[in-house]
This record gives structure tokens, C-alpha cells and sequence, in this order.
């Protein structure tokens, strides 16, 4: 179990819960001496800049806590984006939650009560669904083109000479160049190292002799949501991953 020290409020009320404790999360603070946040199943995927990797089963560090995030769905099981624990908690003490996915995650402890003198506690599952429910269900949200998301669609990998490189390495290909009609959008652009792209220079694949080694192409929302997650629960990678489109399951 991870303690986590944070700022003392005031005297708090007779009874001191989850209830009168959601203000003091959201802004960073919570009511009693001390937040203990328990790790339960918090099993993720090892870190990696790609969804390839296998789940783990070890246990849950402070760091891990703070990096885990919560799967938010509407009530109809849409998948809408990560949240944070703090978030979760909101939902939960508001009574927003329609149903839940997954064994507990985190145990949140909160004040404790006056009239009884227990401790308040709060199991959170790694996949929620709030009682709201998105518009337009039947459209897929693209994921924002960001050298962050390009360069996890592609592994860090250049997608010319095929070597692996960190993000400070990486740039941003048109493959179709911009002053060459070329747009800036996700099935024109891939990660290329400095040398390829200055290489290639102002000129289209075809015109350089530089063939691709991948088709770029516009992530789905869940990939995007894969991608973006280097702390994936093993109960939240499973949900993602049956919502795959059916080609590319295999490659998350």
C-alpha cells in the first residue's frame, strides 16, 4: 500500500467521506492526514512506445499508481477516453456510474468517519461507464495528428530505412510534399529519421528512389487510445483490443 502525503484542510465535518471530499480531490487535496492509494490488480502492459507488448503481473509502484488511468465508456459502452483516478472518484461519488468493467484496481481511502471511526474507502475498476451517453455513436473521432501520435503509430520506426529511433530523432514526412499538393493529414505523412527526410527532400517517394516500408494510415480512436497509454490494464487491453478493427487486432 502507497501513502501518499498531501496538504491538510481544515477541521472536517462530523462525517468526513468520499461525499463531502470531491472539491478536495479535484484540486489536489484531500480532507484527513493523508491519501493511501492501494494498488489491487494493477497489472499493465511494460512500457513501450507501441501496443505490442504483453501484459505484466507485477505489482503496482507509486509511480504506476499516478500513471494509471481509468477506460471511460457512456452508458451504452461507447469507448469515450482515459480518465484519471481523480476523475474516476468524481464519478463515482456523484453517483454518475452506470456500471463497471474489472476486478478493482485502486482502493482510494478518504477521512475518516466521526461517528463510527472508520475510514472511508472507494474500489475503483479499470474500465467505468458513466450514466451519460455520447452523441453521434456511430462516428469514430479521429485521434489529433500530433508528432507524438504519428511517431507511436509507427513504432519509431522510420518508415524508409527502417531503423528504430527516439522521438528527438524523428521527424514528420509528407510523403506526397505539401508544395506538391500533398496534405497534412494521416494517410500522407510518416515518421522519417533527419537523415531520410533530408534526403528526400522537396520530392515524392517515387522521385527519390525511397520506398516506403508501410502504407501511413488513419489510426481508429481505440488504436489511438492504445497508443497513447503505456500503462494499460490487462482487463482494459482486452476491451480495447475486441474493439479492434478486425485487420489489425493482431498487431496490437
Amino acid at each position: 500500500m502507497t501513502s501518499v502525503p498531501v496538504s491538510a484542510q481544515a477541521s472536517p465535518p462530523a462525517s468526513t467521506g468520499l461525499s463531502s471530499s470531491v472539491s478536495a480531490i479535484t484540486s489536489g487535496h484531500f480532507l484527513g492526514d493523508s491519501l493511501v492509494i492501494s494498488p489491487g490488480n494493477a497489472s499493465g502492459i511494460s512500457p513501450g512506445n507501441a501496443p505490442g507488448n504483453t501484459a505484466s503481473n507485477t505489482p503496482g509502484n507509486a509511480s504506476d499508481i499516478h500513471t494509471t488511468r481509468v477506460l471511460s465508456l457512456d452508458s451504452s459502452g461507447r469507448i469515450l477516453d482515459w480518465i484519471s483516478w481523480q476523475e474516476a472518484v468524481c464519478l463515482y461519488v456523484r453517483g454518475a456510474v452506470a456500471w463497471t468493467l474489472g476486478e478493482a484496481c485502486l482502493t482510494i481511502h478518504g477521512g475518516q468517519n466521526r461517528s463510527t471511526g472508520l475510514q472511508t474507502t472507494l474500489d475503483l475498476h479499470p474500465i467505468v461507464a458513466s450514466r451519460s451517453r455520447a452523441r453521434h455513436p456511430s462516428i469514430d473521432p479521429a485521434p489529433a495528428l500530433t508528432n507524438i501520435a504519428l511517431f507511436s503509430r509507427d513504432r519509431h520506426v522510420c518508415l524508409y530505412c527502417g531503423d528504430h529511433f527516439a522521438r528527438s530523432q524523428l521527424t514528420r514526412d509528407h510523403v506526397i510534399p505539401l508544395s506538391k499538393g500533398g496534405r497534412d493529414h494521416w494517410e500522407n505523412v510518416v515518421s522519417a529519421c533527419i537523415g531520410c527526410n533530408v534526403h528526400k527532400g522537396n520530392r515524392t517517394p517515387a522521385q527519390a528512389q525511397m520506398p516506403l516500408l508501410a502504407v501511413p494510415y488513419r489510426p481508429s480512436w481505440v488504436e489511438h487510445l492504445i497508443l497513447s497509454n503505456r500503462n494499460i490494464l490487462v482487463d482494459q487491453m482486452a476491451f480495447l483490443r475486441s474493439h479492434l478493427p478486425k485487420s489489425r487486432r493482431n498487431a496490437a
